[in-house]
């Protein structure tokens, strides 16, 4: 099994015709993703790497009425209208690489997608992938294979990177969900979390933290109360971060006395989970996550 999306899920490429849609299009057909459709206003007819473009997600679906998600490259200043659309067309996934999409248009359409049983992954998201099944998203394919291992980031270079730690040690992953790296997103720790627990094939969990917010602080209180019950494995990024400067993602910050490397460590620890101090450490300390499971 995977969680969100598999070898069955089908896929319109909302943006086809950019230049980054085009190249990822390209990718995702070579990882074998079931991309059946692509959308973009205005280039109805045209063709990218042999997928069927048409105006509109309504205008897909009519020819392809089996499509289940999307994946929105379009630009941010369009991004919000092409949520709503893939929402409003019935799409259950919806998988938003776009960055610098406005903070108050991202929990506009959150909340609508919640409303209508829609999921979000995103915005400013590598994507997901499920190794071996499908790839819907940005991630470079190679270091990823199967396994009992789910993954759930808030960083999509952190993410590569211990994915192909984890590979190289020999230890695969079921799902790998990069929910995004803005102050609001559309999937959640634990809303991921509690479809990894629900997944039989995910043994252990990877949960790919940093400063800013309390997404780990409510992560941990999942854990301690019983509600996610998988061996998990944490990492938190910004450790040196200083208050008040923001590292990287726009929702990386320490403001006001929250959100801080110490609290979240000392959360995490505290409801069970163990927290690795570095990268290099993760391999170790999963396996022996899955030998106890």
């Amino acid at each position: 099994m995977a969680i969100l999306a598999d070898e069955n899920t089908r896929v319109i490429v909302q943006g086809i015709t950019g230049r980054e849609g085009s190249f990822h299009t390209k990718l995702m057909l070579e990882y074998g993703t079931k991309i059946v459709a692509g959308v973009t206003p205005g280039k109805g007819g045209m063709e990218v790497h042999g997928v069927p473009v048409y105006d509109t997600v309504e205008e897909a679906l009519e020819e392809h009425p089996d499509a289940n998600a999307s994946i929105v490259f379009v630009p941010a200043r369009f991004a919000p209208d092409a949520v709503y659309e893939a929402i409003d067309a019935g799409l259950k996934l919806v998988v938003v690489i776009t960055e610098h999409i406005p903070v108050h248009e991202t929990m506009r359409f959150v909340n609508y997608a919640r409303q209508r049983g829609t999921v979000i992954i995103g915005p400013n998201c590598p994507g997901i992938i499920s190794p071996g099944k499908t790839k819907i998203g940005i991630m470079p394919g190679r270091v990823f294979t199967p396994g009992p291992v789910g993954i759930v980031s808030r960083s999509g270079t952190l993410t590569y990177e211990i994915a192909y730690a984890l590979t190289r040690s020999g230890i695969g992953q079921s799902t790998v969900v990069g929910i995004g790296g803005d102050p609001i997103v559309g999937l959640s720790f634990t809303e991921a979390m509690e479809l990894f627990e629900r997944d039989p094939e995910t043994k252990v969990l990877v949960l790919i933290g940093e400063i800013g917010g309390d997404m780990e602080e409510r992560a941990a209180r999942m854990i301690e109360e019983g509600r996610f019950t998988k061996p998990v494995v944490a990492f938190i990024a910004g450790r040196t971060a200083p208050p008040g400067k923001r590292m990287g993602h726009a929702g990386a910050i320490i403001m006001m006395g929250t959100g801080r490397y110490e609290d979240k460590v000392r959360a995490l620890e505290k409801a069970g989970a163990r927290v690795a101090r570095s990268l290099s450490e993760i391999p170790r300390l999963v396996k022996e996550a899955l030998e106890k499971a």
